[in-house]
């Protein structure tokens, strides 16, 4: 074939992910598998206990229902077969494969940070305009934001998949990590990618900027509204309905702004996929956890659950 033709089309990638040091892909495929299966059960938890406690049917716990779904999809589209290249030492993927697996991911990192920014704008309803939070935040416009959330997220990812897929690959089709991400895809590209990088870095600069901005708006009028609460246990009690979502969003954001606004040059390739497997399957196994053990609702609705479920069992012993 001629120089240049883009074989990636026929052949795809070979995902190589942790095999500069073999003994440990072992040990590495546990770890995923473990994570893996924690963050499925963990989800799916917070999905079926909030649809089925109706005390839970606020708007907070609608969008955590959507944070535990993205979360979900997140992991379940890379983990899968990265657990393969692990368990085989490397895996081939397709071209399509590999970029449907860039989509998604790019389309759902994107809609977790537009939503924690929601999140942080509920809890500034919740705790400042407390006699106004039912219309603030009502049915209807929560299910408003979260269309605007999913739209943002998936048109953006589709501008920047279908801008890296018109890139020619050439010979090179070793990817050296567990999936394929999209500043690992354009160190690979034979073609010139300062368009793609000038996007990637505007485009996370924007999402986060966005995002981090409204988040920081909404905490300074939370902490200026709780200091100004008399009753030190009113502050506390104000302060915990917010302490969760902050260690979320302060995980989320601190691993985001490592992997993806610097350009991809300036990240090594053990630190990316380091910070690759953070944000793939230890942040979505870990929010489930972070919500359901700081949060009295959820430990209150667990019991609640448990005894709807046990009590009726004992009873017919």
């Amino acid at each position: 074939m001629m120089d240049g033709e883009n074989l990636t089309v026929l052949s795809g990638f070979i995902l190589l992910g942790f095999s500069d040091a073999p003994e440990l892909q072992t040990a590495v495929f546990t770890i995923f598998l473990s994570l893996y299966v924690l963050m499925v059960l963990g989800n799916l938890m917070m999905l079926l206990l909030i649809n089925a406690d109706p005390q839970l049917h606020t708007p907070m716990y609608f969008f955590l229902t959507h944070l535990s779904f993205i979360d979900f999809c997140l992991s379940s589209t890379i983990v899968p077969k990265a657990l393969e290249t692990f368990l085989l030492g490397r895996s081939h993927i397709s071209f399509l494969g590999c970029f449907a697996q860039v989509y998604f991911f790019l389309a759902l990192i994107i809609c977790e940070c537009f939503l924690l920014g929601v999140m942080a704008y509920d809890r500034y309803a919740a705790v400042c305009k407390p006699l106004l939070y039912a219309t603030a935040m009502s049915r209807a416009r929560c299910y408003g934001v979260m269309v605007l959330v999913y739209a943002v997220g998936f048109l953006t990812s589709l501008v920047r998949t279908v801008l890296a897929g018109r890139l020619s690959f050439c010979q090179a089709r070793t990817i050296h990590h567990f999936f394929c991400e999209l500043p690992t895809l354009l160190q690979l590209s034979c073609s010139d990618v300062r368009a793609n990088e000038i996007l990637q870095v505007s485009s996370a600069g924007f999402n986060t900027v966005g995002s981090i901005l409204m988040i920081l708006v909404s905490y300074t009028y939370i902490l200026h509204t709780i200091l100004q609460i008399p009753a030190a246990r009113r502050r506390l009690k104000a302060f915990s309905t917010c302490a969760s979502h902050l260690a979320v969003i302060t995980i989320f954001y601190v691993l985001g702004m490592l992997a993806y606004v610097q350009p991809p040059k300036a990240c090594s390739r053990d630190q990316a996929k380091l910070v690759s497997a953070c944000y793939t399957v230890l942040t979505p196994a870990l929010n489930p956890l972070i919500y359901s053990l700081r949060n009295q609702e959820v430990k209150g609705a667990l019991r609640r659950l448990w005894v709807r479920k046990l009590v009726p069992h004992l009873s017919r012993l």
